[in-house]
């Protein structure tokens, strides 16, 4: 760029500091509340709209795995996005994933039941689950390239966790309109109360779209764009610049992931199958996702002063040694330790994990191939960690004949994976994120 554009560009980012966070922050509320909405329905009531004919156990795993099925869509969407996003700009795909997003999950809310229309009801659901996970695998990624590309460069861990507050505040929504709706009567929770939740993600669509429209591209894109001319196929020159970060990316997902899937949402449903009411193990839900929209910003600021991977490792290795604590406080049935179950699970491990995530996965790849290395590294780590999490705990649930131990293995074998992978990636938090070559990517501003 000229000095001239650089002290414009520069003198600019002050003033939309602001509502860049809060562009990055409403996107990915969108998109969790709607992935959320849909975990929590399938734990709570998909069973009985969609699967009406088989067991209630086999029903319960049917509609988790309808919840996997958008995960193998989101690398997909991570691919085609994240091409695009390298090439032509971070902005426009924003827009596009948000809309993708939104309009799928108002349309959810619009499928007649099983009762209604027989096999096309579960048929359509998957349709639409498969769009909303084909926008969803850029919609993250692309709202936190935004904020840490906007960032200040000693305070992007904080910053990048504008889009994992967003996260949080999305799924912290779904539980509480879900916790509003299943205090209606049974019957008229399962014929329309059920549907509320998901329409009104339109006006969270609206909302974003204000915000994210009014919102200038990223100097660190700006400044590439006018230098170097874009990469043909970003996604592939990723894999080949940055093999190690691709590998990286895809093992620290799986136990972040794959526990902020199953505490939530086959933890939801197993607490739910001991006695407790909805409503009170919806409680301990929300309550954790409250308590992490604050450890989030902590875990994130202070992965910006010790960097990325002792807190992410910290994190990982919490929620193993969690695993079986998790168990032991639900079996009891006291509704308060089911909430401290949660508040460990959620707003420490999973948090610890989640918010330095935002900006150690932007920092390990180059500018020109940071959107598609991003998305697609990220939504390949899904489909093995969050897609089949909780259908995978309930059948683990029923090989054990409903005793959560093997769950409790299972989520010690994702945290040691994620621990390891973390282990042998780079520290980045005092990179420069415009650094081209990867050597370049984990060596300080200036050396």
């Amino acid at each position: 760029m000229t000095a001239t554009s650089l002290g414009e560009a520069a003198a600019a980012r002050p003033s939309s500091l602001g509502r860049v966070m809060l562009a990055s922050a409403i996107g990915s509320a969108l998109e969790w509340y709607d992935f959320f909405i849909y975990g929590t329905a399938a734990a709570l009531v998909f069973n009985e709209l969609f699967f009406p004919k088989l067991d209630p156990r086999m029903g319960t795993l049917a509609a988790f795995a309808t919840f996997g099925v958008g995960f193998f869509a989101r690398p997909f969407g991570g691919l085609v996005f994240g091409h695009f996003g390298d090439r032509i700009g971070r902005k426009p795909m924003l827009v596009a994933t948000l809309l993708l997003v939104g309009v799928a999950t108002f349309l959810i809310g619009l499928v007649p039941s099983y009762g209604q229309i027989g096999i096309w009801a579960p048929v359509l659901l998957v349709v639409l689950r498969l769009l909303q996970g084909f926008g969803a695998g850029a919609e993250y990624g692309g709202a936190v390239i935004f904020a840490v590309e906007y960032a200040p460069a000693t305070r992007r861990g904080l910053f990048g966790s504008w889009a994992p507050i967003g996260v949080t505040l999305g799924n912290l929504m779904a539980a509480g309109v879900f916790a509003l709706v299943t205090l209606l009567p049974k019957d008229d929770l399962l014929a329309w109360g059920w549907r509320i939740p998901f329409l009104l993600s339109a006006v969270l669509v609206a909302l974003g779209l204000y915000i994210r429209i009014g919102v200038s591209e990223t100097p660190v894109f700006s400044e590439v764009a006018e230098a170097r001319k874009p990469l043909k196929a970003p996604v592939l020159a990723a894999i080949r610049r940055h093999p190690r970060s691709f590998l990286v990316v895809i093992g620290s997902r799986l136990a972040e992931n794959g526990l902020g899937y199953l505490f939530p949402v086959f933890g939801l449903n197993y607490v739910v199958q001991l006695g407790l009411p909805r409503s009170e193990a919806l409680f301990g839900v929300i309550l954790s996702q409250f308590l992490s929209l604050l450890t989030i910003p902590l875990f994130s600021a202070l992965s910006d002063r010790v960097g990325r991977r002792p807190v992410y490792i910290g994190a990982a290795l919490f929620s193993a040694a969690w695993a079986f604590p998790f168990f032991y406080l639900c079996e009891t049935r006291e509704p308060w330790l089911i909430w401290i179950a949660f508040i460990g699970a959620s707003a420490i491990g999973v948090s610890g994990m989640f918010g330095p995530q935002a900006a150690y996965y932007s920092e390990l790849f180059g500018p020109r191939v940071r959107f598609g290395g991003f998305a697609f590294a990220r939504e390949l780590g899904s489909i093995l960690a969050g897609g089949p999490a909780p259908a995978l705990a309930a059948l683990l649930l029923v090989q054990g004949g409903g005793k959560p131990w093997w769950v409790a293995g299972y989520i010690i074998v994702l945290s040691v994976i994620t621990a390891l992978a973390v282990f042998i990636g780079p520290e980045t938090h005092k990179s420069d994120i415009a650094a081209e070559h990867p050597d370049d990517a984990a060596r300080p501003v200036g050396t």
